[in-house]
């Protein structure tokens, strides 16, 4: 089943307050600058801010034609209450430590977190349904949870169903192995990073999976039309050769007049199995700027200098 969702996805972590704090007004314009942008897609999850992506996004959302816009949520981490002071940083999220989470991929676990889901979106259906870094819980996600999934969909409770990680093999297992939908892939097909190319990508376009691509400023090495010595890398220090070769990639996009986001952007959309590229926004500037990354595509030729200048596969 191919999803329908616009090619750029408002990745919704940001306004969970990823790191640091978006006040309630500046993520509801960062949301409404997405969606004068032409943005129609909308991913969140329990985990950001402890509940608190979902709750914003409904509000924004509430009163919007229900069929003009498309919803991910995910399951696997269930919300409980807990006597936990201040914040939720060790998690990433600058939000009040009044939950922690509890992994649980049960079907009992996926439809309490889905009901609560729902209940924060106020919604009655997510259109699509993620299991959430399962990459510790192969046997219950794959043995309980997707069945749980498949039953969702079978009931029309949700629409489409897959898998959400940091890594391609574990969703190789489950586009091979189960009927998923899709999987929204994070950091392993990007410009910088193809290790998803050769083998996931074509299963997935065989099998009609879509994939919902996160990640591809690879933790903001990309982000930027120059790279710092000091770039980040799946949220550590980047190794020295990974940064002396995004600033190759950089200057080679500077030659064709292009920016090293534009490229990494338009470079992941050229896939035929990515539905959509899923950006993280805080602010309606950035939702601003990276919607116009979707509309300016590059010269064919950059994508010929970098592979002559061994820098893309």
């Amino acid at each position: 089943m191919k999803v329908d969702v616009t090619k750029f996805g408002f990745g919704a972590a940001g306004i969970g307050n990823l790191y640091t704090e978006v006040s309630d007004a500046d993520a509801e314009a960062a949301l409404q600058a997405a969606w004068d942008a032409g943005v129609r897609y909308f991913d969140t999850a329990p985990h950001y801010g402890l509940g608190l992506s979902e709750r914003r996004l409904g509000k924004f959302l509430a009163g919007l034609p229900r069929d003009e816009y498309v919803v991910s949520t995910k399951v696997g981490r269930i919300l409980k209450p807990c006597d936990g002071t201040g914040l939720d940083l060790d998690n990433g999220f600058a939000v009040p430590r009044k939950y922690r989470r509890v992994w649980d991929f049960s079907a009992d676990g996926i439809r309490r977190s889905v009901e609560s889901s729902l209940e924060r979106l106020g919604l009655d259906r997510v259109d699509i349904l993620l299991l959430h870094d399962p990459d510790e819980h192969w046997e219950q996600a794959s043995q309980e949870g997707f069945p749980a999934l498949d039953e969702l969909r079978a009931q029309g409770a949700v629409g489409a169903i897959g898998v959400g990680m940091n890594q391609w093999e574990m969703p190789a297992r489950f586009v091979r192995e189960t009927s998923i939908d899709v999987v929204m892939l994070a950091g392993r097909y990007t410009l910088l990073e193809q290790t998803a190319a050769e083998q996931f990508l074509p299963l997935c376009q065989e099998r009609g999976v879509s994939v919902l691509a996160a990640g591809v400023f690879n933790s903001g090495m990309l982000a930027r039309t120059t790279v710092p010595d000091d770039a980040k890398y799946n949220y550590s220090q980047a190794p020295r050769e990974l940064v002396v070769r995004a600033q190759r990639i950089a200057a080679v996009c500077e030659r064709h007049g292009a920016t090293l986001p534009q490229a990494a952007v338009q470079f992941v959309l050229r896939h035929p199995s990515v539905a959509s590229v899923v950006l993280g926004v805080k602010s309606a500037e950035q939702a601003a700027r990276n919607a116009d990354l979707f509309d300016k595509p590059v010269p064919d030729e950059l994508w010929d200098d970098l592979r002559a200048e061994g820098l893309l596969g």
